[in-house]
């Protein structure tokens, strides 16, 4: 019987076997320098049978880092630990591509284990507290407000981290412009207060995703590089209202880079549907921008066919689903009921609530 999730499909230079995508997570099991661990070699493995991975986010830089051992993609080292996650889930016939993620101002130093600056747009400190360390939430430090210097310095940084990941093998990369990041800083008027370029009006206030979106494209080629948003996501200190012109203004800019109808432009937008009550967000995404569109949240197997039946998205992403069930595509395809998630093992726990949730399809 025809199943839509299960259809092959075209996401920019990438042919994937099927629709449906993990979701980028956060699981904090990287290892000392940031590198990553045969842990995560065997996690992503594990995986692989998903029409593409989005990795956990990956910092660029020393001053990307503000959470508990996340990875890098700065050094040779954590080069060399993505190629072997790149090579295990290639060996399983997947593909792969590393969510590139600056937090900005959303940092816990401590978490960092060494000194660096926390920068954001302007000199405005997150709200939201972090886990620390022990897990425990600590207040975030105070940024300081970006020069010019540095924002065309980070987008360097960004360039470098996305050759970087095709030299570790990796597809693709996907840009962090959501959950209140330092994209997303730049983007929200709640954190934006800048008097430049780069801040005041929606158009300026996307010139910096726009600025980095096309680095990257210049750097390993427009049709290797997505970008993720979450409209209205009130998440790390945003401002949830109207989000729209903003958004509308960073997909037409984001939709001017190379051309999608043509295969030669990004290769995706990578949307969190908050569900907003006064804005359908799936059908301004397709006002604004002609790619594909990867939609999440939250979906169950019934939901997600319904988009991909009705073209509001080409492919759609689960997150914790994928945790407990390393075999979700066998298991969405044989209507198998789905294991639970132990949350408590979510950033902790080394191999236990993250390799050894058992895959009952073969």
């Amino acid at each position: 019987m025809h199943d839509i999730l299960f259809t092959p499909f075209k996401l920019g230079a990438l042919e994937l076997e099927n629709r449906i995508i993990m979701a980028p997570m956060t699981r904090d099991r990287a290892g000392p320098g940031d590198v990553p661990t045969d842990l995560m070699v065997e996690y992503y493995r594990q995986r692989a049978s998903a029409g593409l991975i989005v990795t956990e986010g990956v910092q660029p830089s020393l001053e990307g880092k503000g959470y508990w051992r996340t990875p890098g993609i700065y050094s040779q080292e954590q080069i060399d630990g993505w190629a072997k996650v790149a090579n295990a889930v290639h060996n399983e016939g997947g593909k792969i591509v590393m969510q590139l993620m600056h937090v900005g101002r959303v940092v816990v130093s401590t978490n960092r284990g060494y000194d660096a600056d926390i920068i954001a747009p302007s000199a405005i400190a997150c709200p939201d507290k972090v886990p620390g360390p022990d897990g425990v939430p600590a207040a975030c430090g105070a940024p300081r407000a970006m020069t010019q210097e540095d924002i065309f310095r980070v987008a360097e940084e960004f360039a470098i981290a996305a050759s970087n990941a095709r030299a570790a093998g990796i597809d693709g990369v996907e840009l962090h412009c959501a959950s209140g990041y330092l994209v997303n800083q730049f983007l929200n008027a709640a954190s934006n207060k800048r008097d430049d370029a780069f801040g005041g009006s929606p158009q300026n206030r996307v010139a910096f995703a726009e600025l980095l979106l096309g680095r990257m494209a210049d750097s390993i080629g427009a049709d290797r590089v997505g970008f993720r948003i979450s409209p209205g996501n009130p998440y790390n200190g945003m401002d949830p209202r109207d989000p729209e012109p903003v958004f509308a203004a960073l997909l037409r800019a984001a939709d001017s880079i190379g051309n999608p109808r043509t295969g030669t432009g990004l290769a995706y937008v990578h949307v969190i549907d908050m569900g907003l009550e006064h804005l359908d967000t799936l059908a301004m995404i397709r006002k604004n921008w002609s790619g594909p569109i990867i939609a999440n949240n939250n979906l169950s197997a019934e939901s997600a066919r319904l988009l991909l039946t009705e073209e509001r998205a080409e492919a759609v992403s689960f997150g914790r689903a994928f945790i407990a069930n390393p075999d979700l595509p066998a298991r969405l395809r044989t209507e198998m009921a789905l294991a639970k998630t132990n949350y408590v093992y979510l950033y902790t726990g080394e191999e236990q609530g993250y390799t050894d949730y058992p895959q009952l399809m073969s």
